[in-house]
């Protein structure tokens, strides 16, 4: 069967990668190595600025000291070199601010104080898709491409063991991303797929 490379779901645009490929975090062997390894902090929606700035009293006791001094020092988000809103980075650039170590391993601590039940803020939505990324164009469609990190690796070797597609392994940051009805048709157009 030839199958598309792009399909297009209302105005976003999606890779069959997403509906082809298997991805499943393997926290047991990266411990987080994506929150601490890179050039840029996690890319932000300009609505996510605020919701930073509202929710930090609930999650910055999880934080470390260094990241909440950043955060003291530079605000909730840095603009990095492209001209992009991103989350600030410590350390002369890597490691985000909004990280937490327990017991040599890292998390989000957004997310630990969401889990906990103390902040309705989830984490940065790109954060949560990964390992998607969305960029919107210039003619104003989304397009949703699947990112690949060496860092990422064993996720794609697990996903592919779990048999776990990229677009399963994040369904709930797709709805909350784009809507129940986005994703129910991207699952019914990812059963006409190769598993």
């Amino acid at each position: 069967m030839n199958l598309p490379s792009i399909i297009q779901i209302g105005d976003i645009l999606v890779s069959s990668e997403i509906l082809t490929e298997c991805f499943s975090c393997d926290y047991e062997s990266c411990r987080g190595a994506c929150c601490i390894i890179g050039d840029s902090g996690a890319p932000l929606l300009e609505d996510e600025t605020a919701q930073l700035e509202k929710h930090y009293p609930e999650f910055e006791s999880w934080m470390s000291s260094a990241g909440r001094e950043k955060i003291s020092e530079t605000g909730y988000f840095e603009i990095d070199r492209d001209g992009d809103i991103v989350t600030p980075l410590l350390h002369g650039g890597e490691e985000c601010a909004y990280t937490c170590f327990e017991e040599g391993s890292c998390f989000c601590a957004i997310e630990r104080a969401h889990c906990a039940g103390r902040c309705s803020f989830v984490k940065p939505i790109s954060c949560r898709l990964y390992p998607i990324r969305a960029s919107v164009l210039r003619n104003g469609l989304t397009a949703l491409n699947l990112h690949r990190w060496d860092i990422c690796r064993c996720a794609f070797e697990k996903g592919r063991r779990e048999g776990i597609r990229v677009y399963e392994f994040l369904q709930k940051p797709l709805i909350a991303a784009y809507g129940e009805p986005f994703y129910e048709e991207l699952r019914d157009i990812a059963a006409a797929f190769p598993g």
